[in-house]
């Protein structure tokens, strides 16, 4: 394989939470006066760490959002994911051939890390990353599109950026990836391919296409 370690999202590429944490996530802000629909969150915020989404709508409405917004919303998420979040299908058979061939992966989510673990927990993936190879948008001072976050789990993992390979599904995680010199490879599940703008490395659709684009 031409790389060093590999790098995954979290949210939509080895857990499948983007459905629910983005329809909570309408139905909250709309609730808190910034009506907001299933399909314009999956536009606007997925793979965003939450204070862009503060960003975005004080800029958009110039109000603030309630103050113990972020507390609600995730005890709101965690809630579903304890009750419904299942691993991204194929992602576990990815994550064991990486293992046999001697690859190196890891983790790195615009996601706290209490929903990292949450989210990891309920699906079985925590054992097979562990603390030392988890990494959050929390970590860094920004967030995805800014390279912070991936350029942080390099420099941990001990590789150069040009040596790795990230596995993401959101536009705002492709571009951070480019920012930060490393191969990017977009998985469509829930984007159209368009939206990636011609950034990734290479786009799949299914799980059990993504190693045979790693080697």
């Amino acid at each position: 394989m031409r790389y060093d370690v590999v790098i995954f999202d979290n949210d939509g590429v080895l857990v499948d939470s983007e459905p629910l944490s983005n329809a909570i996530l309408a139905g909250y802000l709309t609730e808190s006066g910034h009506p907001t629909t299933y399909e314009e969150s999956i536009r606007d915020y997925m793979g965003s760490a939450m204070h862009r989404i503060h960003d975005l709508v004080r800029e958009r409405s110039g109000k603030q959002l309630p103050a113990d917004f972020d507390d609600v919303f995730h005890a709101r998420v965690f809630d579903a994911f304890r009750r419904e979040l299942q691993a991204v299908a194929g992602v576990e058979e990815v994550l064991e051939k990486l293992t046999a061939d001697g690859v190196p992966y890891c983790l790195a989510s615009s996601g706290s890390h209490d929903r990292i673990r949450v989210a990891l927990h309920k699906t079985g993936l925590y054992d097979r990353f562990g603390e030392e190879r988890i990494f959050s948008s929390q970590d860094v001072g920004r967030g995805k599109p800014a390279p912070d976050l991936f350029l942080h789990a390099a420099r941990t993992m001990g590789v150069r950026p040009e040596r790795c390979a990230v596995v993401e599904d959101s536009p705002l995680g492709v571009q951070a990836a480019v920012a930060a010199g490393m191969d990017v490879y977009g998985f469509t599940a829930m984007t159209p391919p368009a939206r990636f703008e011609g950034r990734a490395t290479a786009l799949f659709s299914g799980m059990g296409e993504l190693p045979q684009l790693l080697l």
